[in-house]
């Protein structure tokens, strides 16, 4: 069985491409209160995973509140294992459901657990995530300025907002779009209480040159993570898994030296233990050789 890709709710499970793409595991543990969901019965929960996958990849939101980190932490901790990974990309919600079903296409590849862990850090700098907003008084996960919280409270102003993997922000006008991927991408958006998505629809994925573009739900934890519930939030990703399959693979592997398990980057996705500054030498792939292969890509293609 390929290693279990988890998530903290249901509607950060988009749906497989494909008949060969795994659904994600959806654990209980988080989206039920501790007081209808036991311990007890998240420890089972959880080693029902391990015992059918081997190794489980959670992925939780960033602005989740810290009981569902915490609680992920002492299930792992109370089970004391090793092959429980819990990553918390700073990716909003959509943006991380992307990310999710990526490793959920990865996880059916001849990838270790240890890589395919590590491979989140990476796969995230590739998926352009941000959204629509009717305001940004609220707004502190991405730099807002003064001038732009003064214009939040103009009726009617809207503002788009890059969030992953630069920042960026404006005051929707005009032909006014954001900076975006100089590879082939397919965008996704999903429709809060804004209203309208036409600006994201025809005006930035044009823009984009989208492959394509789909509508999904919206994440319940969208208007936590943007401040506001008037919002349309869409990310733009890689949907080829061959394409994402030859970026992981392009990058130098290594032994973690606590854990043992394999991983790229510089930092293991299990056990978090930082690499060690390695020996001089020269290494004949790295991150940087990924991002080449991404950017030789022509817009529009893959």
């Amino acid at each position: 069985m390929p290693t279990a890709i988890a998530v903290t709710g249901p509607d950060l499970v988009l749906p497989s491409p494909d008949r060969h793409t795994p659904s994600a595991a959806v654990l209980q543990s988080a989206v039920q209160s501790p007081r209808t969901y036991s311990l007890d019965q998240a420890l089972t929960e959880m080693h029902t995973l391990i015992e059918h996958h081997g190794y489980v990849i959670v992925l939780c939101p960033a602005s989740a509140p810290p009981a569902v980190a915490q609680r992920l932490h002492a299930i792992r901790s109370v089970l004391e294992s090793d092959r429980i990974a819990i990553l918390r990309p700073d990716l909003p919600p959509l943006g991380l459901a992307v990310l999710a079903l990526q490793l959920r296409q990865l996880s059916i590849c001849d990838f270790s657990p240890g890589v395919l862990a590590s491979a989140a850090r990476l796969l995230s700098h590739y998926i352009y995530a941000g959204a629509l907003l009717g305001s940004v008084a609220k707004l502190d996960r991405v730099p807002v300025t003064l001038q732009s919280h003064a214009k939040s409270w103009v009726p009617g102003a809207q503002f788009a907002v890059l969030a992953t993997p630069r920042p960026e922000l404006i005051k929707v006008t005009g032909d006014a779009t954001l900076p975006g991927p100089g590879f082939g991408t397919k965008m996704l958006y999903a429709t809060g209480q804004l209203g309208s998505a036409a600006w994201v629809t025809e005006t930035l994925a044009p823009a984009w040159r989208a492959q394509g573009v789909s509508e999904t739900r919206l994440p319940g934890e969208s208007a936590r993570w943007w401040a506001t519930g008037k919002l349309v939030e869409f990310a733009a990703a890689i949907p080829d898994i061959s394409v994402l399959y030859q970026l992981v693979a392009s990058v130098r592997r290594d032994d973690c030296h606590w854990c043992g398990l394999e991983l790229i980057g510089d930092r293991c996705g299990f056990c978090a233990a930082p690499l060690p500054p390695p020996p001089e030498r020269s290494a004949p792939a790295s991150a940087s050789s990924a991002a080449s292969l991404v950017r030789v890509l022509p817009r529009g293609a893959t």
